[in-house]
């Protein structure tokens, strides 16, 4: 079987990985499409520690080839998109709808395939880059099979966690003003997530001029190339400032930005021990700083959402993948992808 291994100095393709069938509770997933994420370039420059050898990817979406005892919401043949949260569904974090603070979800590495005999970790309980994966039950949700599965692919992650970012954690409000600073995957996302949400003006921030069209396509309402510019749309600043590119003095930035009231919220990923500075004064008007897991998802309900709002020509998600490739060519796709030559490429099977 062939994937994407990481063996903790280099990413390659390899054809002799297995997995193990599925268990209880569990269901065996046949990889169409899995979208090239900036996290998983994360695990391999060490951006993000994760224990090797791995199998990379976590935002695909596939047929269901095998279901484990116990499962009944989805059944061999139905097409789903996969999450990364392999949440328990007891804890008192998933009875209170918050699946992304389930502690079972998080930091737990499973090792489900083998490669000459010796196993190999999941990265995210997912491994989309791999022909087959075996995931947890709640993290495949079924979506109608005319939804092409290069575009599903990227409802897993990318979709969840920039609309999730508006809608669930930040809960932006009809007629309020939004600035997002990177408009790579996540941030696109967040801009259609603004759109979503009625916000009134919402305005881009990307150091490429060349993103100004796909910005404007997802949302934008005004595009700039550098966050000084934004006082000239938002002279006392914004409600809401979703950071989505992880550099230390964006967050800052995002941060002096706010309005009164306002939020700055973090989505890009700086390295792990990275610190930020800011005036604390400048916090007392009711300012917040949120983090933000996964945007804050629900993903059997949202991705449900995601699957529908697209069918209706509300939600983007065709125009989100900016190439395709076959999963041979992973290293030509990530160039692309660190060279920001790619709002999103993707991988297939």
């Amino acid at each position: 079987m062939r994937g994407v291994l990481f063996d903790g100095k280099r990413a390659e393709v390899v054809d002799d990985l297995q997995v193990r069938e599925p268990g209880p509770g569990e269901v065996l997933v046949a990889v169409a499409a899995a979208g090239l994420c900036h996290s998983d370039l994360s695990v391999i420059d060490g951006t993000i520690p994760f224990p090797a050898p791995v199998v990379l990817g976590h935002e695909g979406a596939g047929v269901v080839a095998e279901v484990g005892a116990g499962v009944t919401h989805v059944r061999p043949g139905d097409h789903v998109a996969l999450s990364t949260l392999a949440s328990c569904g007891a804890c008192a974090e998933c009875d209170r709808g918050r699946p992304t603070m389930c502690r079972r979800a998080i930091g737990r590495p499973g090792r489900p395939f083998t490669r000459a005999g010796r196993p190999v970790h999941q990265f995210a309980s997912n491994s989309a880059f791999a022909e087959r994966t075996v995931v947890k039950a709640v993290q495949a949700v079924r979506i109608p099979n005319d939804i092409p599965l290069t575009s599903a692919a990227l409802i897993g992650c990318g979709v969840l966690t920039g609309v999730g970012a508006v809608l669930n954690r930040a809960r932006v409000g009809f007629g309020e003003s939004v600035v997002v600073i990177g408009t790579g995957g996540i941030g696109l996302n967040v801009l259609q997530g603004a759109r979503l949400a009625g916000a009134l003006r919402i305005v881009a921030v990307d150091a490429n001029p060349a993103k100004e069209e796909a910005a404007r396509r997802f949302g934008a309402t005004h595009f700039f190339t550098s966050v000084d510019s934004v006082r000239e749309v938002l002279p006392t600043g914004a409600d809401h400032v979703f950071e989505c590119v992880g550099r230390v003095e964006l967050v800052r930035a995002a941060i002096d930005l706010l309005d009164r009231h306002g939020q700055a919220v973090l989505l890009g990923m700086p390295a792990a021990t990275a610190e930020v500075s800011f005036v604390v004064s400048s916090l007392f008007l009711d300012k917040s700083i949120l983090g933000c897991r996964y945007g804050a998802s629900r993903p059997q309900h949202d991705i449900a959402l995601y699957a529908t709002l697209y069918t209706e020509g509300r939600l983007l998600l065709d125009e989100l993948v900016t190439r395709t490739y076959p999963v041979e060519d992973f290293e030509k796709a990530a160039e692309d992808a660190e060279a920001g030559r790619v709002a999103r490429g993707v991988l297939t099977f």
